[in-house]
């Protein structure tokens, strides 16, 4: 029968599995693939550091043994040092057993795995822990209502300055550390921009950027997020140049896309505000005002702007039939004139070709109109 059990915990690839957008995904595999190193080197030190102490205790009982073949005097030291002696074995005994149990349940990796087991693998997708998947409306939900029980403690977070008060903050207020969290300090981070808070913004995002390490350490490693809290920031607070490079790096490049989603926001919201304004004014034919004058003739927007309806009367019947009834319908749809039954401009197109056609041209005159319009 074949031993299945040495497959179940195996690494995932340093550079696999997607990374979340506001980390610099490179940065990120270098440090995986460093995290991941450093532990095996820190567990071949204990084998090699177990190794070299069981060597001396072995020469020492080797010693010990060898004067007591040789001694014809006071024995009884020596035998009380043989017997620690041989008690220190067991105990070294017992911390390799140890350290070959830890070692037989080290997950495999790229380096550890040598060749190819088996040329096909069938995986029970059906014992696979999958995590319930929320629709965007829930996640929306969700976020609100951790937004409105713990707003208070997430400004308190995005205010703190100095690594040691993050660390300490996050440990005493252990639900921080969440997505949600990460997520509350981008929307911060784009209102301040909009309200021209450049700085403060800067060091929101910076706090941002450091959740969003935590979270996606924990990611990788699948572990809770709150088990990254004291690595990350042991790790950030000692990380030698080139990595606090990076990671400043990172943030401006947040910053930068921060800026420009807070820009597409307040152009959108201009863009809203002008389209209320536009519908507005808009006439009983919804017709813009502002648009019809800007598409008139100089002479009529000149009349418009005297307010001269004597000039205006005059324009108008000076102008061609099909344009004047062309302007005159868009000045009425958009709410700019007014007709009236005695004395408006419609009246007073009809009235001149009434007197110059002896009254009957007026009907048909309003009958062209009415059919133009419709």
């Amino acid at each position: 029968m074949v031993d299945y059990s040495k497959w179940k915990d195996i690494e995932i690839s340093d550079d696999e599995d997607d990374t979340h957008p506001n980390i610099d995904t490179p940065s990120l595999f270098r440090w995986r693939h460093q995290a991941r190193v450093e532990r095996m080197e820190e567990h071949k030190r204990e084998k090699e550091k177990l190794d070299e102490k069981k060597r001396t205790t072995e020469k020492k009982v080797k010693e010990v043994k060898e004067k007591l073949q040789k001694s014809d005097g006071n024995m009884d030291e020596l035998k009380k040092s043989l017997e620690e002696l041989e008690k220190e074995q067991a105990r070294m005994r017992k911390e390799e057993d140890e350290w070959k149990k830890k070692d037989k349940l080290q997950p495999w990796n790229v380096d550890t795995i040598s060749k190819e087991g088996f040329q096909k693998t069938v995986i029970n997708k059906s014992a696979i822990n999958k995590k319930q998947e929320l629709t965007e409306d829930q996640k929306e939900m969700n976020l609100k209502e951790f937004i409105k029980a713990n707003e208070k403690q997430l400004k308190q977070y995005g205010m703190l300055r100095k690594y040691e008060d993050s660390k300490k903050f996050l440990r005493d207020n252990h639900k921080l550390v969440c997505e949600d969290t990460a997520n509350y300090l981008v929307i911060w981070c784009i209102e301040l921009e909009m309200q021209d808070k450049h700085e403060l913004m800067a060091h929101v995002a910076h706090q941002c950027i450091c959740m969003q390490y935590i979270l996606d350490i924990a990611k990788q490693l699948d572990v809770d997020p709150r088990a990254c809290l004291e690595s990350f920031f042991q790790r950030i607070q000692v990380a030698e140049a080139e990595y606090k490079n990076k990671f400043q790096e990172e943030i401006e490049s947040f910053k930068e896309r921060i800026r420009k989603r807070a820009q597409e926001k307040v152009q959108k919201a201009i863009e809203e505000a002008e389209e209320e304004e536009r519908k507005a004014r808009l006439g009983p034919g919804g017709l813009d005002p502002v648009e019809v004058f800007e598409s008139l003739p100089e002479v009529l927007q000149k009349c418009f702007e005297t307010r001269d309806i004597g000039m205006l009367q005059e324009a108008i019947s000076q102008m061609p039939e099909k344009d004047a009834r062309y302007h005159l319908k868009r000045c009425v749809d958009s709410g700019m004139w007014v007709p009236d039954g005695n004395t408006g401009m419609l009246d007073v197109k009809a009235e001149t070709e009434a007197t110059e056609d002896g009254g009957e041209k007026s009907e048909e005159a309003k009958s062209e109109e009415k059919k133009d319009a419709e």
